[in-house]
């Protein structure tokens, strides 16, 4: 019996230390008294593993059980982390490591991808957003946690791992036999000039120095005498939320609303507005989403759509729109949880919806050239001026190939816009 007892102080001092360091996330709400009766439900399975199981179990690994178990039955994206993983968290947000380049969640009770990362292994053999990873090396995926998975797929450049997924359109299982490669992600992937001065940027992720990358970027295209500008955040799995503020702050006036956060208490409750005093020209605007644009990508669809400052144009968005909060604990292990959600400049919830685009546009696969079509004439300087402006205008043709039908659909669009604006 003293012995129960003392495990059950072990236990409520436990909790109470829980309740203690959520002070600053919680108030104490009137059920906190049912939960002190539940926890001698835990004491007492505590006290029966301890004094029954089959072989002495160590105590931390009591708790550290205890505790997966409770986060993860919150939502997929809260979680517990032994220092191991939690390590392996801050591995990730240094910005270069070993691993596949894919972005995951648990959607249905299943591994999915959000996003492959452009020029990586995972994008270069073809994964897409939205594929089920049901296997890692054989293992099936469904009791894993996201950060056991990511520590699966991570490991040494030039090592192999192999999965299996389930891709739901195709009605079918893909294995795929993936390199690992030192994954470093630049912000930027291409900003350039394309069709009669339309700037196109195109924008992987979320980073610290996004907004200064993008702002030299805009610079130089506006040097150029751009007229129309295309943000492509398709397969964006997003990054950080200042970063994703400053990126709409370019566009927006003074003082509008970007996002606004919503949790239980009111220090979680946020509104993030604009501070651009010199803004970017009021030059039309499409963004390109996805269902591999998520979080700080949505954010700024979000923003420019409600503000009407640009059309939204591709298909809907993932819907992640939840803020986590990492709080270390003082063994090295960390918890990770669900503290508020995003709302766009309107109030509309992006968790589990998404961003609906204006204009809806479905991804068709470009057709590959064939051979010889890329050849240059050797005598272009002989040509007569006619034949010149004749070829000038092949190759535009050509460049334009470069290009799928959803930019050249928002090219389109904004070669509109432009026309009706002059009218």
């Amino acid at each position: 019996m003293k012995r129960r007892i003392a495990i059950l102080l072990v236990i409520v001092g436990f909790a109470a230390g829980i309740l203690m360091h959520s002070v600053g996330f919680a108030e104490k709400d009137a059920g906190a008294d049912d939960l002190y009766k539940e926890l001698e439900l835990f004491s007492d399975a505590v006290s029966i593993i301890r004094s029954d199981y089959v072989e002495e179990p160590k105590s931390k690994d009591l708790i550290y059980g205890a505790l997966k178990g409770m986060l993860s039955a919150l939502d997929p994206y809260s979680q517990f982390m032994d220092p191991d993983m939690y390590n392996e968290m801050k591995i990730e947000t240094e910005g270069e490591f070993g691993g596949i380049g894919i972005v995951i969640t648990i959607e249905d009770n299943l591994l999915t991808i959000i996003s492959p990362i452009e020029d990586t292994p995972a994008y270069e053999v073809g994964l897409k957003p939205g594929d089920k990873i049901v296997k890692i090396e054989k293992e099936i995926t469904r009791d894993l946690t996201l950060l056991e998975a990511v520590k699966k797929l991570r490991g040494k450049p030039g090592t192999k791992v192999n999965i299996t997924v389930l891709r739901e359109n195709e009605k079918k299982l893909l294995d795929f036999a993936i390199t690992r490669s030192i994954i470093k992600i630049d912000s930027i992937k291409k900003a350039e000039v394309i069709d009669e001065k339309i700037g196109y940027i195109r924008l992987i992720e979320f980073q610290e120095k996004t907004h200064l990358d993008l702002e030299k970027s805009l610079r130089d295209l506006e040097g150029k005498g751009i007229k129309g500008l295309i943000l492509d955040l398709r397969n964006n799995p997003g990054g950080l939320l200042d970063s994703a503020v400053s990126v709409s702050d370019k566009f927006l006036e003074e003082g509008k609303v970007i996002v606004s956060t919503k949790g239980r208490v009111e220090n979680q409750n946020f509104v993030f507005k604009s501070k651009n005093k010199n803004k970017h020209p009021d030059y039309p605007m499409v963004i390109l989403v996805n269902s591999g644009s998520a979080s700080a990508s949505e954010i700024v669809a979000g923003a420019i759509q409600d503000h009407k400052r640009g059309i939204i144009m591709g298909t809907k968005s993932f819907g992640k729109g939840s803020v986590q909060t990492v709080v270390p604990l003082s063994d090295g292990s960390a918890v990770r949880v669900t503290t508020s959600k995003y709302f766009t400049p309107n109030e509309r919830s992006i968790h589990g919806e998404g961003i609906t685009p204006d204009i809806i546009v479905e991804h068709k696969e470009s057709p590959k050239p064939e051979e010889g079509d890329n050849d240059q004439t050797s005598i272009f300087d002989e040509l007569t001026e006619a034949e010149q402006e004749k070829e000038l205008e092949g190759k535009e043709k050509e460049k334009q190939g470069q290009y799928d039908n959803q930019i050249m659909s928002a090219v389109d669009v904004l070669k509109g816009i432009i026309i009706y604006n002059k009218k």
